[in-house]
C-alpha cells in the first residue's frame, strides 16, 4: 500500500526495469549507455528517488522503447510533462490540486479502462456541471468562488477521456442510493439523471444500478477505482478515497481481491438494460 507520489514512483520505476530487462541489458550496462552511475540507475528503478522526465526519456531511448503509447504512459509516470516534453493540461491547476490528485488524473488520462464502485455520488465522469459545483462545494467546505470554479473545471476537463482516441472504456456500478440523493436540487438532479441516460448509450460506458434490493454487499465499506492499462497490466491499480488523501492499492492480491469484488457487484447489480430503463423512470418521475 502506497500513497500517490510514491506509487507512482515504484510503478515508473517497475516499468523500467521491465524495459530495461527486455533489452538485455543489467543496470551497470544502462546506466553506462546514459552516463550515468549503476547505484542511480537502482534507486530509480526501486522507486527510493525521483526522476526528471529528461532522464526518463533518455532511458526510454537507451532501451530502444518504440511503443508510442507505452513512452507516453511512462513519461506521464514520471511528472508533469508527455512524451514530447509538453506539460499536460493540468499542470495548470498544480497550485489548486494537492498531489494525489494530480496522480489519479495522471493515471485516468492514460488508463485503457475504469472500473468504478460508487456508493454516495455520481462518479466524477459522468457528472454535468451544476452537480460538480455542489458535490465539491460540499466535499471540501470554505472555499472561495475562484478556486471552487478550479476545481469543478478540473473535474470538467477530466471527462475528455471518455471522447479520446481511443477512448476511455468505464464500467460504473452505482448503488442507487446515488440515484435518489437530492445534490444541489431538484433540477440539478434531474439534468444529472438524463445526463446518465445518455452516458449510458455510449458504447464506452456501461452503467449498472445496484438496488437496495441486493441487501448488504461488497461495496459497503466504501467506493472504489480499479485503473487498467493495455500496454502493461504491472501498472494496473486500485485507488480508494478518503477525506482528505487517497489509498493506492498495487499488488497482485489487492488487484484480485478487488476486481473479484467488482465482478460480483455487477452480477448482482440490473443489468445495464434494465439500470439505464430505471434511471430514466426516476427522472420521469414514475
Amino acid at each position: 500500500m502506497q500513497h500517490g507520489p510514491a506509487v507512482r514512483r515504484r510503478k515508473l520505476g517497475a516499468e523500467l526495469r521491465s524495459l530495461r530487462t527486455s533489452a538485455g541489458l543489467t543496470s551497470g550496462e544502462a546506466a553506462r549507455l546514459v552516463g550515468w552511475h549503476q547505484s542511480k540507475v537502482s534507486r530509480i528503478e526501486t522507486g527510493a528517488s525521483g526522476v526528471k522526465p529528461a532522464d526518463v526519456r533518455l532511458l526510454l531511448d537507451a532501451y530502444a522503447v518504440a511503443d508510442a503509447q507505452l513512452r507516453e504512459l511512462v513519461m506521464v509516470l514520471a511528472g508533469s510533462e508527455d512524451g514530447s516534453g509538453r506539460h499536460h493540461w493540468w499542470h495548470a491547476y498544480r497550485g489548486v490540486l494537492p498531489p494525489t490528485y494530480r496522480d489519479f488524473i495522471s493515471l485516468e488520462s492514460q488508463a485503457s479502462a475504469m472500473s468504478t464502485l460508487e456508493t454516495s455520488v455520481v462518479p466524477g465522469l459522468l457528472q454535468t456541471p451544476e452537480y460538480a459545483t455542489a458535490v465539491t462545494r460540499a466535499a471540501v467546505g470554505g472555499l472561495d468562488d475562484e478556486r471552487l470554479d478550479a476545481l469543478v473545471e478540473v473535474r470538467l476537463a477530466r471527462q475528455d477521456v471518455l471522447r479520446s482516441d481511443p477512448p476511455l472504456e468505464l464500467s460504473a456500478v452505482l448503488d442507487e442510493a446515488v440515484l435518489h440523493r437530492e445534490v444541489g436540487g431538484p433540477d440539478v438532479m434531474a439534468r444529472q439523471l438524463e445526463r446518465l441516460v445518455e452516458a449510458a448509450q455510449l458504447p464506452q460506458v456501461r452503467l449498472q444500478v445496484l438496488p437496495f434490493a441486493a441487501g448488504a454487499h461488497v461495496g459497503v465499506t466504501g467506493p472504489f477505482v480499479i485503473f487498467s492499462f493495455a500496454s502493461t497490466s504491472d501498472l494496473d491499480v486500485v485507488v480508494l478515497d478518503h477525506l482528505t488523501s487517497s489509498l493506492y492499492l498495487e499488488r497482485k492480491e489487492d488487484l484480485q481481491a478487488y476486481t473479484e469484488a467488482f465482478n460480483a457487484l455487477q452480477y448482482h447489480a440490473l443489468s445495464p438494460e434494465d439500470s439505464l430503463e430505471y434511471i430514466a423512470g426516476i427522472g420521469d418521475g414514475t
